[in-house]
């Protein structure tokens, strides 16, 4: 891809299943509740179309876009482009994330949602790099955690190419 080398890491196959199972989670924690899932762009369009057409609850969704990559590194500045059109206010909340690594877009999109005083806020995030973290979260739904990798695919890119496949793909 581009100018440099993948393979597959992570199955299309193994992938949903991780989806179904933290959708059953959600569904469970969240019965008889009316959640907003808050997807992030553009790496989470994928995951969350596909979680939430396996969440059995009545939700709604909304899309917020935070930027913090270029190329295969973070920049470590989070930059808000685009905000949230949904009113949060004493509803229940779940982000929702391609990947979590340093955390530091999480932890300033935590900080702005407080601001709008939801219910809760839980995070979901499809794959999370534990050795990475600079930042304490409470990830409560996570599909897959994996290594200090860079990975493309299924939402996932690099340099905007690769989102559109349905495995994930790591970087050789």
């Amino acid at each position: 891809m581009k100018d440099k080398t993948f393979s597959v890491s992570i199955t299309e196959q193994e992938i949903r299943q991780q989806v179904q199972r933290v959708a059953a989670e959600i569904t469970r924690d969240y019965e008889g509740r009316q959640p907003v899932f808050l997807a992030v762009l553009n790496g989470s369009f994928v995951f969350a179309a596909d979680l939430l057409r396996e969440v059995d609850l009545p939700c709604e969704i909304s899309f917020v876009k935070l930027a913090s990559y270029e190329g295969t590194a973070t920049t470590g500045n989070v930059r808000e482009i685009i905000g949230m059109n949904t009113d949060i206010t004493g509803r229940p909340v779940i982000i929702v994330e391609d990947i979590v690594d340093t955390g530091l877009t999480m932890a300033h999109m935590l900080d702005t949602l407080k601001g709008h005083n939801p219910q809760s806020i839980d995070i979901c995030t499809l794959l999370l790099k534990p050795s990475k973290l600079q930042v304490k979260l409470d990830i409560k739904y996570c599909c897959k955690e994996i290594p200090d990798d860079f990975v493309v695919g299924y939402g996932l890119d690099y340099d905007g190419f690769g989102r559109n496949t349905k495995d994930i793909y790591t970087l050789i």
